[in-house]
């Protein structure tokens, strides 16, 4: 497969063939944006503007947190609280409602935003790899999963593929995702059955490993992150 500066990236997060690449891809992107956000970013005044308009998302302020540096995060929240104040409680326009000012309380992110244009563009090379190598499109089809948020947006996105191509890609995809459900769904069922006392220790079991940690993994293919 040749490589090359668009492909590389797409490459690595394909290549371990374990969990969901794209969630992989997503983890990578935000890495790179908090540690930008809290380092030298934090003082150029076109992101500043950003963040002040944007903020952040209950996911995205404890990874920009996680990079220690509490002074860049704090000036960071009062420019963004200042302008909070200004754009939604001290308007000056009179014909102002309270209910149009909770309109403008957006639950927006300035990470999101930047990671959907990140995510957004490398789907662009799985797509072109996926019509174009052979190599790529049996790697996609080893992949152990996508997780459902993830395989919405693969299929949303498909469409940029020609009519053959995506048609291709939507059964290798829904094949993975198929599959692994279904194992899922089983593991997480035998989970609920080892609580049955006629089952008692059987979970502890070294052999057990995949339904110990089934509900996790159920929570992860669901909702993409993994919490619990």
């Amino acid at each position: 497969m040749r490589e090359s500066l668009l492909t590389i990236p797409v490459n690595e997060v394909f290549e371990p063939r374990e969990g969901c690449p794209i969630c992989r891809m997503r983890d990578t992107v935000e890495e790179h944006i908090s540690e930008y956000i809290m380092g030298a970013a934090m003082m150029e005044p076109d992101v500043r503007t950003e963040t002040n308009k944007l903020g952040f998302c209950v996911v995205h302020y404890p990874m920009l947190a996680k990079q220690g540096n509490r002074l860049s995060l704090a000036l960071t929240l009062n420019t963004h609280l200042a302008a909070v104040r200004g754009n939604v409680f001290e308007t000056r326009n009179i014909f102002a409602s309270k209910t149009k000012r909770a309109d403008k309380v957006e639950h927006t992110c300035f990470v999101c935003s930047k990671v959907d244009w990140g995510i957004n563009h490398m789907l662009k090379t799985v797509f072109s790899l996926f019509e174009k190598e052979r190599k790529f499109r049996d790697i996609f089809r080893e992949q152990e999963f996508f997780c459902l948020p993830h395989y919405h947006l693969l299929m949303a996105k498909s469409e940029q593929l020609p009519k053959n191509s995506r048609a291709e890609f939507m059964k290798a995809l829904n094949l993975v995702v198929s599959e692994y459900a279904k194992v899922l769904n089983y593991n997480v069922s035998e989970f609920c059955d080892s609580f049955d006392y006629r089952n008692a220790g059987k979970l502890h079991s070294p052999e057990m490993e995949h339904v110990r940690t089934s509900p996790q993994k159920a929570v992860q293919f669901l909702t993409g992150r993994n919490i619990i």
